[in-house]
């Protein structure tokens, strides 16, 4: 599969903070976490050519998407041919993390406005990790992530990677992440110690058992691990694995656009209009909530 050069793209501004919380800026603890819940996923998941996994959360501000980006760039270490793919359309946060160009990505592909080439990025840190960021915000994410042109993305990166890592919307926000979910080998929870509500965290884990995609567990962040560290969130707190010892502030708000180009619209109405891949995980089973 071709990709675009890790040189191609100019890239944009990162805040000095993230630095302390990303990849090759991470602390000894936090790395060596991140390096222990490779390895458990590693045992975790079927041994096949490529595995997909979810990372998703209750609600925003939780830490997903620096979960999956630090994910992503673990597993790469290890020499793993890994593709970050940032599915969370609305509030996209993983260029902004990574500093690199949002479009074209993933909505422009799915509406079938690029080529796979030109919205793949080839990361700066690693040769081995590439990136498919969110691209242009769509009158339509829902529609784009449960299409068909989604499922048939994932199957022709399958033949080109050994790991693929998606950022899905919160599933308390946008349930159609429960649809690509439904696709991936496996789902982590991300929750965030003194800030997820347990009856949040209990309608995302009904949802999640109610659809069926393979749970794996939680990633706690922001967390001090010690005892009564997961009682707050009842009886889940025996997920509660993997406890981060380092701290950031909340996800990226991200802007929507005030204008979408007639053509982009356009484009991604008929992508999404594709019928769905078969199953009981169909976008007509779910009920999606805007931000």
């Amino acid at each position: 599969m071709a990709v675009r050069s890790k040189n191609s793209s100019r890239r944009s501004a990162q805040n000095p903070a993230q630095k302390t919380m990303l990849c090759e800026g991470l602390s000894f603890a936090a790395a060596e976490a991140y390096k222990l819940l490779r390895t458990n996923l590693m045992f975790s998941l079927p041994d096949k050519p490529c595995r997909i996994l979810g990372v998703t959360s209750s609600i925003r501000g939780e830490g997903k998407s620096t979960t999956a980006v630090n994910l992503a760039f673990t597993l790469a270490q290890a020499g793993k041919r890994t593709l970050l793919i940032d599915a969370d359309m609305r509030l996209p946060s993983v260029s902004g993390k990574l500093g690199i160009h949002s479009r074209p990505g993933l909505s422009n592909l799915l509406a079938g406005l690029t080529e796979e080439s030109k919205a793949l990025r080839q990361s700066e840190q690693l040769s081995n990790w590439f990136i498919l960021p969110a691209g242009d915000i769509p009158p339509n994410p829902s529609e784009l992530l449960g299409s068909e042109r989604m499922h048939a993305l994932l199957e022709r990166c399958c033949s080109s990677f050994d790991f693929i890592v998606i950022d899905l919307p919160p599933i308390n926000i946008v349930t159609v992440a429960l649809v690509v979910s439904a696709w991936t080998d496996g789902l982590i929870a991300v929750v965030r110690q003194n800030y997820t509500d347990s009856k949040a965290l209990n309608a995302c884990m009904y949802q999640i058992k109610q659809l069926g995609p393979k749970f794996l567990g939680f990633v706690m962040t922001d967390a001090m691990v010690g005892k009564g560290s997961y009682k707050r969130y009842g009886k889940y707190g025996k997920y509660g694995k993997y406890g981060y010892d380092y701290g950031y502030g909340y996800e990226d708000a991200g802007k929507k656009s005030s204008k979408i180009d007639a053509a982009f619209r356009e484009a991604t109405m008929e992508a999404a209009a594709e019928p769905l891949a078969g199953g009981k995980h169909s976008a007509s089973n779910l009920t999606d909530t805007d931000d």
